[in-house]
């Protein structure tokens, strides 16, 4: 529905509303006929938000239908407590208070309209998402409605319980009516900050309605709470209005539109979120303090009251903690995992070109001796080429894997780019060309996959740092690895190039006359 047309509809359902409201509390009617209209008319404007919830509801998906069928079970609630109310006052005359069914009908409705609120909360984007969050609504709820219960209990509340308990219905009946759509409104007023999917029309009508209810409820409250037997009618306007609020909001248009200074809201939003709870609990217990100083006494259900809201802040507190620690942890995982993506390669899971060259500065920044081994895979193209990159990538993790175990853990295992690695052994226990020799024997075994069996080799350049040497950089030691894996190479696969020495194979060495800086064609 377009916003021109829900406006049309708004203005003439509001005159109708108004016109009835004006003959109901004028007088013109006689009591019998003006209690009949007035709820007839409720019943009527609740029929209808029932049908159009329920009919919205199944034109939709997921959060826009689920709290519109919510909305459509609150409406089917307040239409059994209104032909309850009907049946009762209306037929039979029925003095007040009215039935049991009336007022369990008529205390429903806000549940189930809460529950529509945390379900559209929920299903959008909020500042404070998760399971949770729709808990500490709850709970932020039920703390104001518990402190505003303590502050009026104390200066009003009391002698109307205590003159409408002499009745026989009882302390729930009394207040929570009115008070549950207290908690409801809270909630909408909290849930709307911070959650952009409840700033909407359809929910603004829900929030007068709600107020509406509740406001009606208190002066029916104060008014049987002191003997009456009818009720004005002027006192019933909130309840004549409030059927017609909720059938507005049933075919408002929802949308939450174009947000403006969207994180000077959401600061805002923020703010209000961490105080709307202790706001109206500070200014109870400074009521209660100077009550208290003042000679006022306390009873058991001012005190026991007090502690409720208290055990409730704490609870949120808890759950606030709880939700910090969350965060926190997701913070610390997220930041591990965008470091671990930063520094190693994503094929084979092993350092990158990145993290090997800062451990390989931090280990020439040392004194222990260091090695630095440049290995590329020997028949590698093969593999690609005749069995696809698939392939070619299964054997490339299972050779970062052989390396991983033929070296220490300490000992940094990187892929340098395509099918080379590099080895960088920071204090080595043994001569170069040993884990030189390692390295042929890890991947001379054939390398298994799903597809068969790949015969690769490996060609390896090794150079090394005896004793601590300033002038010597990362780059030079790279470079001289380099120059002896291709030396290794021209003297064919699977061989051991040492920076000044040669190895074929796994067995003979050649002499320093070979290394790599004595051939022209190297440098």
């Amino acid at each position: 529905m377009t916003l021109r047309r829900f406006g049309v509809i708004a203005t003439a359902v509001c005159v109708v509303v108004l016109v009835l409201v004006c003959l109901v509390v004028s007088g013109v009617l006689d009591r019998h006929a003006s209690v009949a209209l007035d709820k007839f008319t409720q019943l009527t404007a609740a029929i209808a938000a029932m049908l159009s919830y329920w009919r919205a509801g199944l034109a939709r998906q997921g959060a826009a239908r689920r709290w519109r069928l919510w909305m459509a079970a609150a409406m089917a609630s307040l239409v059994v407590g209104l032909c309850a109310w009907i049946w009762g006052q209306v037929f039979l005359g029925v003095a007040l208070p009215s039935s049991t069914l009336a007022q369990l009908g008529f205390m429903v409705v806000p549940a189930l309209t809460l529950c529509a609120v945390v379900v559209l909360s929920h299903g959008g984007s909020g500042t404070f998402p998760g399971n949770r969050s729709r808990l500490v609504i709850v709970l932020d709820g039920l703390i104001v409605v518990g402190s505003l219960f303590v502050l009026t209990w104390v200066s009003l509340l009391e002698s109307m319980v205590r003159a409408w308990a002499t009745t026989g219905l009882g302390f729930a009946s009394v207040v929570a009516h009115p008070a549950s759509y207290l908690v409801m409104l809270v909630v909408l007023l909290v849930s709307s900050w911070t959650h952009r999917s409840v700033r909407q029309l359809p929910v603004l009508f829900i929030a007068l309605a709600g107020l509406a209810q509740s406001a009606s409820g208190w002066v029916f409250a104060y008014l049987v709470s002191k003997g009456a037997t009818a009720i004005p009618t002027v006192a019933d306007i909130g309840f004549m209005v409030s059927p017609a609020l909720f059938f507005l909001g049933s075919i408002a248009p929802s949308g939450t539109g174009r947000e403006r200074g969207g994180s000077a809201r959401l600061r805002a939003g923020e703010l209000l979120h961490l105080l709307v709870p202790y706001l109206p609990m500070v200014v109870t217990g400074l009521f209660i303090v100077v009550g208290t100083a003042t000679g006022v006494r306390l009873d058991p259900l001012e005190i026991y009251a007090g502690l409720s809201v208290v055990l409730l802040v704490i609870a949120r507190q808890l759950l606030t903690l709880i939700d910090n620690v969350r965060l926190l942890d997701q913070l610390r995982e997220s930041r591990e995992r965008l470091r671990h993506q930063a520094y190693h390669d994503p094929l084979t899971g092993v350092a990158n070109r990145a993290l090997f060259r800062e451990r390989l500065n931090a280990a020439l920044a040392g004194p222990s001796p260091v090695v630095v081994l440049f290995i590329d895979v020997d028949g590698f193209k093969d593999v690609n080429d005749n069995h696809g990159h698939a392939e070619g990538d299964e054997v490339l993790r299972i050779v970062a894997s052989r390396l991983q175990r033929c070296v220490r853990a300490q000992d940094v295992v990187a892929r340098l780019g395509g099918d080379e690695f590099g080895v960088l052994v920071d204090g080595y226990p043994q001569p170069p060309e040993e884990i030189g020799r390692r390295v042929l024997e890890a991947l001379r075994e054939p390398h298994r996959t799903a597809a068969g069996a790949h015969e690769v080799r490996a060609s390896v350049g090794i150079s090394h740092r005896g004793a601590f040497d300033p002038s010597l950089t990362a780059d030079d030691l790279l470079g001289q690895a380099d120059a002896a894996m291709y030396a290794a190479k021209r003297l064919g696969k699977g061989t051991v190039v040492v920076h000044g020495s040669v190895e074929a194979g796994v067995g003979a060495e050649v002499g320093p006359e070979m290394g790599p800086e004595m051939d022209p064609e190297l440098t």
